[in-house]
């Protein structure tokens, strides 16, 4: 059977979150769906990473085997039209050998978070940003963050609930970039890493943000790591805000 990359984009607001689940709606029972009207039967498709409810995603990546033999552009064409309405799009294809996985054959994901920095309320933006109505220091910020480059025990930024069988992970770059947007003044935090435990982006920008807000000293974002202890970490801020932006393979299959 020929097995297929798939690129996917899509607003998280109606979903709740990636993973089908029985009794809610998802962006995996989204795209399976789609792809049980063009071959009848079950379709189980795999994803480079499980995202929350309200999460979006500007490069989710996920693959799927079909029985006939589609051209890439055929396939997300006709993806595309029976997606419709759900703010779920397929914006590349492309054929894969059939040991390749979008999970297992990842070796970097990439996450953006968008914080808008303005005390009026967000209407272009609204469930696209976390808004906090102040401006914030972003050179503490920067220096609270430095903190958490490289390899650690996150236990601090984990979620009670992450499955993860280690809480050792290795976060490769963590980049603030402040922009005026056209809703105001906004900061993008970009985060690459091979693989993130669950709610740890969402954990590290809450706690970054109490930094800018002067509630911390950049020194802190230290302790509460080498604490390795849930309780010590900031707010998990709400994850409208966050995207997942991209996932890295040793040879891209989009290229």
């Amino acid at each position: 059977m020929p097995r297929y990359a798939l690129k996917i984009e899509y607003h998280g607001a109606p979903f709740a979150g990636w993973q089908r689940q029985a009794d809610q709606p998802s962006v995996q029972e989204a795209v399976e769906t789609a792809l049980a009207r063009l071959e009848p039967g079950p379709h189980r498709i795999g994803a480079a990473g499980r995202t929350d409810a309200g999460v979006h995603a500007l490069g989710q990546v996920a693959h799927c085997d079909m029985a006939k033999d589609w051209s890439p552009f055929r396939l997300s064409e006709a993806l595309n039209h029976h997606l419709k309405p759900a703010p779920v799009a397929i914006v590349d294809c492309a054929r894969v050998p059939d040991d390749w996985h979008a999970r297992f054959s990842a070796i970097e994901r990439r996450y953006l978070f968008r914080l808008l920095m303005r005390r009026a309320p967000a209407t272009l933006d609204r469930g696209l940003v976390w808004q906090v109505p102040r401006l914030l220091d972003v050179a503490a910020m920067r220096a609270g963050a430095a903190h958490l480059l490289g390899h650690h025990d996150f236990t601090t930024f984990r979620s009670s609930i992450c499955q993860a069988n280690s809480p050792v992970k290795t976060l490769d770059s963590l980049d603030i970039t402040e922009t005026e947007g056209d809703s105001g003044p906004e900061l993008r935090f970009a985060l690459r890493a091979r693989s993130f435990l669950h709610n740890q982006v969402r954990s590290i920008v809450g706690t970054l943000e109490r930094v800018g807000a002067g509630s911390w000293a950049p020194e802190d974002v230290r302790a509460v790591l080498a604490a390795r202890d849930r309780a010590a970490c900031g707010p998990v801020c709400p994850p409208q805000g966050l995207y997942l932006a991209g996932v890295g393979y040793p040879q891209d299959p989009f290229a």
